[in-house]
């Protein structure tokens, strides 16, 4: 043992010691240098068939990234609920159902639930094989990396579910078997349809409609420029109408808006994540025109497809908002997550809204501010916020995991927090509130009509 301890503790000659610091720091220099040649192409080793070299070192230095990616898949947020699990409340008394997306710990799987707002009780499941669907497509290109998620389900009047995760979009029936998937696109954010049962989603052109790339670097595709774009689709997954919604703004004279901002390079200026289509003719917008909300403008626009012109924009009195709807004749609500960047980083200023604005009266209001003060309601991303017909207010303060229902009066009538077995809280994926005259005749006719699956 002693002699053990000697050769452990033996005196290093500090010319060794010199010359093992050096080889440390061109080596970091080094490595750091393919790390950077590779991911501005690789073009100068590739052409002397060294690219191999460039692309070992990328892949040692995003170990880090993709171990973190790998161990927080199972997505846990912040318990800012520790008393609440699941539903916690009274029941609506008027027929209404709430078609949840989350993500289900014990089943470490995302499922989608059909529930009645009446009792809580869970009348449907969805459960598709995400993971299986995503390999059936060529996971390459603008497909190189796929969600796992169900985001914003829509129930269909042919009782199918529609939904997508960056992905390509996805319809599957009752029992959860895949019908159709539009490998065309990779779609994020909102479904909505309209009244000739169309659908509308956000996607993103690949490649990029725009001959942008930052100077004195040669980004990869799926690195560059992000060219979301507004999508129309027909009811059985055929793109009838895509639109880049940057040459949208550079056709309408806001081209300074994407490009005259900030002294360094923006990839993301739009960052759309609503398109809400108008399905009647009104004093302020036509049958056929679409509401959008890019986010990262903290602005809402009325745009019409059918001249390429932008009618309306509001800006000034939300920041970062989702979730755009129609109430009536003259009015639209607004998600306002109120989410600014300050020197100590990204939060909400205060609490999330939800703003009405009256094109009638040119002015801005907050609906229920004070419930939702009171509650405490600051997701900082994401998040819905839905007026009912009687005046109801339907809230997913998503970042956090809780759905909040409030009377029209402003009182919490329930609250459900999306809790595992573990105790801990996880994901919601933009779950939606069917209410409507129309929303129930799907699901009365869904219910009617569903077959027995096989498990």
């Amino acid at each position: 043992s002693k002699l053990i301890q000697y050769k452990m503790f033996k005196k290093i000659e500090i010319w060794i010691l010199y010359l093992t610091l050096l080889f440390s720091i061109l080596f970091t220099i080094g490595f750091g240098a393919l790390v950077r040649h590779e991911m501005s192409g690789g073009q100068g080793l590739k052409n002397i068939g060294l690219g191999w070299v460039s692309e070992t070192a990328l892949f040692f230095a995003e170990i880090p990234t993709n171990l973190k990616r790998i161990l927080i898949s199972d997505l846990i947020l912040e318990d800012r609920f520790s008393s609440i699990d699941g539903f916690d409340g009274s029941p609506n008394s008027k027929e209404s159902y709430l078609l949840l997306s989350r993500y289900d710990h014990d089943l470490k799987e995302e499922v989608v639930e059909l529930v009645d707002l009446r009792s809580f009780e869970i009348l449907h499941t969805w459960n598709p094989d995400v993971k299986t669907i995503n390999n059936l497509v060529e996971q390459t290109d603008e497909f190189k990396h796929l969600g796992t998620g169900i985001i914003h389900p829509k129930l269909l009047q042919d009782g199918g579910l529609l939904f997508k995760d960056d992905t390509p979009l996805r319809k599957i029936d009752y029992c959860s078997n895949l019908v159709f998937q539009n490998t065309k696109d990779r779609f994020h954010h909102s479904i909505e349809t309209d009244i000739d049962s169309n659908v509308w989603i956000p996607s993103r052109i690949y490649p990029q409609s725009l001959p942008i790339k930052k100077v004195g670097r040669n980004i990869k595709e799926e690195d560059g420029y992000v060219d979301d774009s507004i999508v129309k689709l027909s009811a059985d997954g055929e793109i009838l109408f895509e639109k880049s919604v940057s040459q949208i703004f550079i056709d309408n004279g806001l081209e300074y808006l994407l490009f005259g901002h900030g002294a360094t390079y923006e990839k993301d200026p739009i960052h759309l994540n609503d398109i809400q289509p108008v399905d009647f003719d009104g004093d302020y917008w036509k049958k056929g025109d679409v509401f959008l909300s890019p986010r990262a403008q903290s602005m809402v626009l009325l745009y019409r497809p059918s001249t390429n012109k932008i009618i309306w924009k509001g800006v000034g009195s939300f920041f970062r908002q989702h979730d755009v709807n129609i109430l009536d004749n003259t009015r639209i609500s607004i998600f306002n997550n109120n989410f600014k960047s300050f020197a100590s980083g990204h939060q909400v200023d205060g609490n999330n809204e939800v703003i009405i604005y009256d094109f009638a009266t040119d002015e801005y209001s907050s609906y229920l501010k004070d419930s939702l003060v009171k509650n405490d309601v600051r997701t900082i991303t994401q998040g819905r916020g839905h007026i009912l017909l009687n005046g109801d207010l339907y809230i997913e303060e998503t970042d956090y995991g809780r759905t909040l229902y409030f009377n029209s009066d402003g009182s919490l009538r329930w609250t459900h927090v999306n809790r595992g077995s573990d105790g801990n809280i996880y994901r919601v994926g933009w779950s939606r509130i069917l209410y409507s005259p129309g929303d129930i005749k799907i699901v009365e006719n869904f219910l009617r009509k569903r077959g027995v699956c096989n498990e």
